[in-house]
Formats: C-alpha cells, sequence, structure tokens
C-alpha cells in the first residue's frame, strides 16, 4: 500500500436533537495512501457524505465532531483554527460537489468564481488570475474556454458546470480530491466522460482521491481500494478488486446482487429487504441483523468488531462468507 496522505482515526461526527446526538459517524477509521483513489460506498444515510465533509471541516451546523483525529502532513486537522482550515481548503484538500448549481454562484461568471479561488490562495494578479483560469477550462476540455469563462452556471449544459467545478478543484493543485456523487446528476455518456477526466488528471497530478458513491459501477471503474460503509460505520474494506471477486459482508453481497446484469435474465431486480435502521433506534447486536439473510442469535446480541479477514480485507461480520467466525 502506498505511503498514507490522510489518516482519520476513530471519527465521531453527531448531530444533536431533541431526542439526543445522531451519531451519523461512529469512530471510524482509514487512511488514504499518495496517488492512491478510494471510494466509500453505501445507500443513502450511511454517513458516507458526512465523513467526507468532516474530513474537510464543512459539517454543517449543529452537527460537529466529536471524536478521533484526522491527520495529514503531521498535523491533526481537528485542532486548526477556522483560518488555518480555510488555507488548506482549495490548497491541499478540494471538494466537488454532486449538483454544482449549488455551489456555482448564479449572478457571477465560471471565469470569475475561479480567479476568485485562486487569489485567494496565490499571490496572483487580476490578469494572472485570468489566463490560469482560461488554462484550468482548456485542462477539462471545456471547448472555447475564453468564451467559455465569461459565461454564467445557467448557460453551461450540467456537464459543462460539472467541468468548471472540477477546474475550481483543481485550481491550486491539492493533494487530495474528494468528489462527492460527482455524476449523479448527469446522463450515462457524460458520466463516463467526468469520471475519465478525474481519472486522468488524478494520475497526471499524482493526486489522491476519495471518491463518495452509492454506484459500484463507478466503484470498478475508478477505485483502487473500497470502504463499504452502513449506519454510520465500516463494515468492510479491501482492495476493488478483492471486494469484488470476494466480497464477505452481506451488506456488500446485497449490494453486488442489486446489480442489473444484461448477460442474466432476472423478472425483477434484486433488492435488500428493509431500510438503513434510524440512527437513534439502532437494533441491539449488528446494526444490519434485522436485514440480514444470514443472522444469527448471536448477531442480534453482540456487535461484531472491524476484523483483519485476509491480508488488506476487514470486515465487520461474525458470519462472513465463506468463513466462519471471526472472533
Amino acid at each position: 500500500m502506498p505511503e498514507a496522505l490522510l489518516e482519520v482515526k476513530e471519527l465521531q461526527t453527531s448531530f444533536p436533537t431533541k431526542d439526543g446526538p445522531v451519531p451519523a459517524v461512529n469512530r471510524i477509521s482509514f487512511r488514504v495512501g499518495k496517488g492512491e483513489t478510494l471510494a466509500i460506498v453505501g445507500e443513502s444515510g450511511s454517513g458516507k457524505s458526512v465523513t467526507a465533509l468532516s474530513i474537510i471541516g464543512l459539517v454543517d451546523r449543529p452537527g460537529k465532531v466529536t471524536g478521533g483525529e484526522i491527520r495529514m502532513d503531521n498535523r491533526n486537522l481537528l485542532e486548526l483554527s477556522g483560518r488555518q482550515m480555510r488555507r488548506i481548503r482549495g490548497s491541499e484538500i478540494a471538494m466537488i460537489f454532486q449538483e454544482p448549481m449549488t455551489s456555482l454562484n448564479p449572478v457571477f461568471t465560471v471565469g470569475s468564481q475561479i480567479a476568485e479561488s485562486l487569489r485567494a490562495h496565490q499571490r496572483l494578479t487580476r490578469a494572472e488570475a485570468r489566463s490560469q483560469t482560461v488554462d484550468l477550462l482548456r485542462l477539462v476540455g471545456i471547448p472555447d474556454p475564453d468564451k467559455a469563462a465569461h459565461r454564467f452556471p445557467h448557460q453551461l449544459s450540467g456537464g459543462m458546470r460539472q467541468r468548471v467545478m472540477i477546474a475550481s478543484a483543481l485550481s491550486c493543485q491539492p493533494k487530495l480530491l474528494i468528489a462527492d456523487e460527482p455524476t449523479t446528476a448527469l446522463d450515462v455518456t457524460v458520466q463516463a466522460q467526468i469520471l475519465d477526466l478525474i481519472r486522468q488528471l488524478a494520475r497526471r497530478m499524482g493526486m489522491s482521491v476519495i471518491l463518495i458513491t452509492h454506484d459500484l459501477g463507478v466503484v470498478a471503474e475508478m477505485a483502487d481500494r473500497v470502504i463499504v460503509m452502513y449506519a454510520g460505520e465500516i463494515v468492510e474494506e479491501a482492495g476493488a478488486e478483492e471486494l469484488f471477486d470476494r466480497p464477505l459482508h452481506p451488506y456488500t453481497i446485497g449490494l453486488m446482487n442489486a446489480l442489473p446484469r444484461l448477460h442474466v435474465h432476472q423478472e425483477e431486480l434484486y433488492s435488500i429487504q428493509g431500510t438503513v435502521p434510524h440512527l437513534l433506534r439502532l437494533p441491539p447486536g449488528c446494526a444490519f441483523q434485522s436485514r440480514c439473510p444470514a443472522a444469527t442469535a448471536r448477531c442480534r446480541a453482540d456487535k461484531p468488531e472491524l476484523a483483519q479477514a485476509a491480508d488488506g480485507h476487514k470486515v465487520r461480520c461474525f458470519h462472513p462468507a465463506g468463513k466462519g467466525e471471526i472472533v
């Protein structure tokens, strides 16, 4: 595994409610290697996006990180001031959100918004920032970048707006790019183009990527390593090839079974029974036990730990596929 760029240790992020704090992210630990693409997958409500927002320091109030460490370059990012995090955000860690229209200001041209980001992190004149903006738009494959820089977000297609967001995220050559469902609102052809663009740019710049997605097809195409989250916890972690060849957790297997297959005749698509439990009303024992076809009395009574099942492959399950019990 490559040398670590980012290490997350026992991260806990909660949202206070009248019924008590909701543990959206519950003591998770992982690392991202230099130049590595790590995918975080799971259903809505599993804690994927809150994990990303915790790393970059953008958890919406009243939510807050209540425990753990996020280490990068021998610094715990959770101990930095708001001003210090603003310097890191964009220059060292950048994020692409799933809907660019909520991130781009509708009353400013896309070029002025990228230029503003450049000037916030680098000592550039207006002319230098404008020139670099056009270069960035050209880098992400926007036709006629000079003209595009003077357009407003609503004058661009969804795919072009997402390319603008990628250009903005890459403007200060960050070490880590977090992409939160970057292709959700796009059609299939444009999705493939955007994913290919992110992969090419990451390889060219030696950049690490955290890819947040629910789409296992995207994971298979993009990721070096995969984390599967359920109810705020990591339930499985493995190399991408290993995970697809030999998924161990019943939840991961369920996600795999839910993928449509062109070569198999299916009367109806498979779905995992039930829904993700409310985080304030988790069942006793394993959080997945109420939906798991393999659950036993032990699963309903005791909570499994994330344990090593094979080299580089961890699973939170008493009865992982084909393995017997992990003690």
